[in-house]
């Protein structure tokens, strides 16, 4: 066959009434799968991606909603207004954010500068400690910038008749629960724009569960959206750009820049290292010029939040601390005062995430076709929390646009979501404590642990479809396995070469 004679590898449209089976099933309610000779692209208003993100939208506010009774205000015997978290309401009511908390503890509310003013922590104690904002130096600055907007609302409805109002910290919670549900609506459209021939897997990012749970838990969602745009920029050939994306989202949360190993090991598959190096260059400038500024300014400051993960111990969310939890084994490192160092624990947990990298980049370079991004970089960022010494809940989120692009299956998608949504609810009652009506602890460290399970699951089952190109379902639906993930033409199947090497060095540069 000559090149002529092959046909445009444009993948055709799958409808997920036709291959997923829970589409197939959710559409008798309305008369069933698609039929065979309808039209489809035709509706100039309700677009895919138009619908996909109003479902993010409905989701969003129902993550809000579900906020909200930690929003409720009340009269003190003073006659002042305040917050009502009376009777652990954030635990009782499951609405816990840590947005509302640190408002106080960060000095918000006083308007200190993130990484220039300290407080000090359990003052006139033994433990007493001088603290800085312990986030990295793009969301320190998003906490600070709304701070500052929620007083600027406040005065203004003290003059402005009409102009609703409520207690600083309310208006500080719905300001920055704006800017994050607008983040994971950039995460949505570029995850549908990375997929315009399976443009509904979209909507399993829009309608998560864990997005109603977490999506105002804390603030990854600006990290998510740098993360989802950094993998589209690529995609569309601009690799300087989602290097910078990438390394912002690492000015946010640090996990963005674990992406780049992904982008390395499909760049040398493919023998286009100049398209790794520009990605790389831009995310490391990026970060660079993001942080520089606040560490030469405020070294301390900015050290606080390497600091603060270098002396934590297991959390609660880690499987470390379940196995300490159910075999009374005292850990790594023993007994630790507070703010000592788990040396050896951090010492395990990196050698263990280095050797899972390592296995990846076996994975890469023994399969068959070059891996999708996609792909990779889900095992990095799963592996990564599976044994972390930390998984706070809101991490979960860094997963979803991540498993949708590697592993669109919406049962199995939906199946691991909602178990790691419903995590939740023991947590919130394992921290009321069974002295308040709450949950004994192994009731939550044996959700943990199915989540996590899970989470396993699904890594097995994406190195199966690296190993096995033809079980993947983005890849199965083009004649010469295009990669949507690469800024490369078409790489041709191998064919009857069993090894696959063949095919897999064929990569013609874009």
């Amino acid at each position: 066959m000559t090149p002529a004679d092959r046909q445009p590898d444009v993948p055709a449209r799958v409808i997920p009434t036709w291959t997923e089976p829970l589409a197939a099933a959710a559409s008798r309610i309305v008369g069933g799968p698609l039929g065979r000779h309808a039209l489809v692209g035709r509706s100039r208003f309700w677009t895919p991606l138009r619908v996909v993100l109003l479902l993010a939208v409905a989701l969003l506010a129902a993550g809000w909603l579900g906020k909200a009774p930690c929003l409720q205000q009340y009269t003190t015997d003073g006659g002042e207004l305040a917050l009502d978290w009376r009777n652990s309401r954030q635990y009782v009511a499951m609405c816990y954010s840590d947005t509302v908390p640190l408002w106080g503890i960060e000095g918000l509310d006083d308007g200190a500068v993130p990484y220039r003013d300290p407080w000090v922590e359990s003052a006139g104690t033994d433990d007493e400690q001088v603290r800085y904002m312990e986030y990295p130096v793009l969301t320190g600055f998003f906490q600070y910038f709304n701070a500052r907007m929620a007083d600027a609302w406040v005065h203004a409805a003290e003059v402005v008749p009409g102009l609703p109002s409520a207690l600083p910290v309310v208006v500080y919670f719905d300001i920055s629960a704006f800017w994050l549900a607008l983040a994971w609506l950039v995460a949505v459209w570029a995850v549908h724009a990375l997929r315009p021939h399976r443009p509904w897997d979209a909507a399993l990012v829009a309608v998560s569960p864990l997005v109603a749970v977490h999506a105002f838990t804390n603030f990854d969602t600006l990290a998510v959206a740098c993360a989802a745009g950094g993998m589209l920029a690529l995609a569309r050939r601009r690799p300087l750009l989602a290097g910078a994306l990438l390394g912002a989202g690492g000015a946010f949360k640090l996990y963005p820049l674990m992406l780049l190993l992904p982008v390395a090991l499909v760049a040398l598959r493919r023998r286009e290292v100049r398209t790794a190096v520009f990605a790389i260059a831009g995310a490391v400038g990026a970060w660079v010029l993001v942080n520089a500024p606040v560490a030469l300014l405020y070294g301390r400051g900015w050290w606080e939040f390497f600091r603060l993960n270098r002396t934590r111990p297991a959390d609660p969310d880690s499987l470390y601390f379940v196995v300490q939890h159910f075999t009374g084994w005292p850990g790594f490192d023993g007994p630790l005062a507070d703010g000592e160092q788990p040396a050896v624990l951090n010492a395990v947990s990196a050698v263990l995430f280095l050797l899972c990298c390592a296995g990846i980049t076996v994975l890469a370079l023994r399969a068959p076709r070059p891996p999708r991004i996609a792909s990779l970089a889900f095992l990095v960022v799963a592996t990564f929390l599976l044994v972390n010494k930390v998984w706070s809940p809101q991490y979960s989120l860094w997963l979803v646009p991540l498993a949708v692009l590697a592993l669109p299956r919406w049962r199995l998608l939906l199946a691991w979501m909602t178990v790691d949504a419903l995590v939740w609810v023991p947590r919130m009652y394992y921290y009321l404590t069974p002295e308040n009506k709450g949950l004994p602890p192994d009731w939550f460290l044996g959700t943990v642990v199915v989540r996590d399970a899970v989470v396993v699951l699904l890594c097995v089952l994406v190195v199966r479809s690296v190993l096995r190109p033809d079980t993947d379902p983005v890849r199965g639906v083009t004649r010469w396995g295009t990669d949507p993930d690469w800024p490369a033409a078409p790489v041709r199947d191998t064919g009857t070469d069993p090894s696959g090497v063949a095919g897999s060095q064929r990569a013609v540069s874009a």
